[in-house]
């Protein structure tokens, strides 16, 4: 739903009754400038906030085995990839 910040601002216990069932996009100037929604949807995106990107844990991984990742690598430079040369057909 979208609406003006005026309609927001004459109907605002109207407008908070709509945000537990759909997202309010409150426009002014031409934008949407904020976005009501409900207390429950509104935790919902807070604890994906704390959970950890993708990056995040690439960078953990990357630093807790980057030993084995080295080691890996150089056999791979010293040998190539085992089966490269096979073809299935």
């Amino acid at each position: 739903m979208q609406i003006t910040a005026t309609e927001a601002k004459n109907r605002f216990g109207y407008y908070l009754s709509q945000a537990e069932r759909e997202p309010v996009h409150v426009m002014k100037n031409d934008r949407v400038a904020v976005v009501l929604v409900s207390a429950a949807r509104f935790a919902e995106l807070e604890a994906l906030e704390k959970q950890k990107s993708m990056a995040q844990r690439k960078r953990e991984f990357n630093e807790e085995y980057k030993d084995w990742i080295a080691a890996q690598n150089e056999l791979v430079e010293t040998h190539g990839v085992f089966g490269e040369n096979f073809r299935p057909w």
